[in-house]
C-alpha cells in the first residue's frame, strides 16, 4: 500500500522537463535529483517523500534517458499515477523500481488530494473517490516488488 498527496501534472510531461539535458553531467543521480522538475514550481514548493506524481497522458516522453525515473525514484517519489506513459519510460522505471499506475481517469485528481494505492484500486481518500487502475503483467509487476530488473534477477 502506497500514501502519499497528488503532485499533479498535465498532459506530455517530457523527460527534459524531469530532469533538464544541462544536468546529466552531474557526477551521480543524487547529485541530479535537487534540480527534479526544476521549472515546476508547485513540485519544488509541495513535494515530500513519499508523495505521488499524477499526470495526464503520455507521462515520460522525448529523451530514453535513464536519469528521468532514476530521479524521481532518488528524490523519494512514491509512484507515478497517469492516464499512459511513453513506452521507453515506462520501461526504464519499471527497471529501476519506480511504481507507475496506469489510471485512465488520473487526469481527475486535483493538486495535493491524499491518495492511497491498494493492490489495483487508487482511492482519493480527500474526495472518498476510487479509480480502476491497469494491472501489470506479473513478471513486470515481479521486477517491482523485488526492486527492479537486476535487483530481481539477484534473487533468483
Amino acid at each position: 500500500m502506497i500514501t502519499g498527496k497528488a503532485i499533479v501534472f498535465g498532459d506530455n510531461i517530457d523527460t527534459d522537463q524531469i530532469i533538464g539535458a544541462h544536468h546529466l553531467t552531474r557526477p551521480s543521480i543524487a547529485a541530479m535529483a535537487p534540480y527534479a522538475f526544476e521549472h515546476h514550481d508547485h513540485f519544488r514548493r509541495d513535494f515530500a517523500p513519499g508523495d505521488i506524481v499524477v499526470a495526464g497522458r503520455n507521462f515520460g516522453s522525448g529523451s530514453s534517458r535513464e536519469q528521468a525515473p532514476a530521479v524521481l525514484k532518488e528524490r523519494g517519489v512514491a509512484a507515478v499515477v497517469a492516464a499512459s506513459f511513453a513506452r521507453i519510460f515506462f520501461r526504464n522505471a519499471i527497471n529501476l523500481g519506480l511504481t507507475l499506475i496506469e489510471c485512465p481517469e488520473a487526469g481527475e485528481i486535483r493538486p495535493l488530494e491524499q491518495l492511497e494505492i491498494q493492490g489495483d484500486l487508487l482511492l482519493n481518500l480527500t474526495t472518498g473517490r476510487k479509480f480502476i487502475i491497469i494491472a501489470l503483467p506479473p513478471f513486470l509487476q515481479a521486477f517491482l516488488d523485488n526492486g527492479g530488473v537486476v535487483a530481481h534477477f539477484r534473487t533468483r
